[in-house]
């Protein structure tokens, strides 16, 4: 892609993707029919198979993960305000979703804001986003941070511990720096929490209920987690620094268009044309495709196939001199005579 766009050509595109924009209630309310409702009879089969066999439950519960992935994009839509054209409605079911995915809405949708304002920026890393440090610092790093950062990196505990972390426990804590109405969506959604686990409880059985809450949320959580990684982390991304960023690179260079196969596509809410959502965090899941396919502008954006995405696995550290990331092999001792260690 070229790297720097004029006023008018910043005019131009958002002029071509305006009409991608504007929010379908009937494609809406079919969008949350199709996930919601069959979220609630998989639950209700593990209901079932409870009595039955261990067998059932948890590939009941693995699929159940599928549409909690699902039931997260809707969520996040509602947050940027695109899912319905109405901000009430917007609000209302994303409370909702929030509380079935373990994320507090308003304080979610304030932390991902700042993640579109600054992804691609070096100097505004932190909020909402993978802990990426660039080559200079990680040699500059102690030893203990340096071990750090290679802990957090590791697929275990990228996949595995954080997102169970991340939404089973991080989650109910507000930020600091959060505003009252940011504080109280986290007391209102653990709330919520804490009677649907009641309810649950009183049907499956307190063990029964946290086993497979905990199944569903492990897998929901580590897909999300692995698809949030892919849109931000691959080989020839782009970040820049302060007055050099730009907005319309960091989207169509800086996020991934990420092709999966069309049941993944399907789950995963048609997150991977993540290019095309991070131009316009205005346009609701259904119309991603229909714009990335309808205009020229994205025929540059080379796609990041499953299988090539499994190699970022082995991508840590920013390099600011070859621009782009790298692996900790490939760390090569700087010119100021700094040690990898």
């Amino acid at each position: 892609m070229t790297t720097d766009r004029g006023a008018a050509d910043c005019a131009a595109w958002r002029s071509v993707i305006q009409q991608y924009c504007r929010s379908s209630t009937p494609r809406a309310l079919w969008q949350l029919a199709n996930t919601l409702i069959p979220y609630a009879v998989i639950w209700y089969l593990i209901h079932l198979s409870l009595a039955v066999s261990w067998w059932l439950v948890v590939p009941l519960a693995v699929l159940a993960g599928g549409f909690l992935v699902r039931t997260f994009i809707i969520f996040h839509d509602c947050g940027h305000g695109s899912f319905f054209g109405s901000r009430r409605a917007n609000d209302v079911v994303g409370f909702v979703t929030g509380v079935l995915t373990f994320t507090p809405y308003y304080h979610w949708r304030w932390e991902h804001a700042i993640h579109h304002g600054s992804a691609g920026r070096l100097d505004k890393r932190g909020t909402g986003d993978v802990w990426t440090m660039t080559v200079r610092e990680y040699l500059e790093a102690s030893r203990a941070r340096r071990f750090a950062y290679r802990l957090s990196r590791n697929p275990v505990v990228l996949f595995v511990a954080a997102p169970l972390l991340q939404f089973l426990v991080l989650q109910r804590v507000p930020s600091r720096r959060a505003a009252a109405r940011e504080r109280h969506s986290v007391w209102w959604t653990n709330l919520a929490l804490l009677g649907m686990a009641i309810g649950l409880s009183s049907i499956f059985g307190f063990v029964d209920y946290a086993i497979v809450q905990t199944i569903i949320v492990g897998v929901a959580g580590a897909a999300g987690i692995w698809l949030f990684y892919v849109q931000h982390q691959f080989e020839e991304v782009y970040w820049e620094h302060g007055e050099e960023w730009s907005y319309v690179d960091a989207a169509l260079r800086g996020s991934s268009f990420y092709r999966l196969p069309k049941a993944l596509q399907w789950f995963s809410g048609n997150i991977g044309f993540h290019h095309v959502h991070h131009l316009s965090a205005r346009i609701p899941n259904y119309h991603l495709q229909r714009c990335h396919e309808s205009e020229p502008m994205f025929r540059e954006v080379r796609p990041l196939t499953l299988l090539a995405s499994l190699k970022t696995l082995r991508l840590r550290l920013w390099d600011e001199q070859r621009r782009k990331l790298i692996g900790f092999h490939q760390l090569r001792r700087p010119s100021r005579g700094l040690s990898p260690g």
